[in-house]
């Protein structure tokens, strides 16, 4: 929806726009499918309970990994 009804002047302007969007996607809304958790803290909390099956920790840092 977003990205029908804005227009962007660069690449970068698109970026930013998306990044700010995954923030906000990840971190803050919480997702019925998830029994109202946010798809970070859902993440978080299988993690806990399944450790072994993570290479890495969940962080609740936004961006995308390396």
């Amino acid at each position: 929806e977003l990205l029908q009804q804005t227009r962007f002047d660069s690449r970068a302007d698109l970026q930013t726009t998306l990044m700010n969007y995954l923030k906000l996607y990840n971190h803050h809304i919480p997702q019925r499918a998830l029994d109202a958790k946010t798809p970070i803290l859902a993440l978080k909390e299988w993690q806990q309970k399944r450790p072994e099956l993570f290479v890495k920790r969940v962080y609740e840092q936004a961006g995308l990994d390396k």
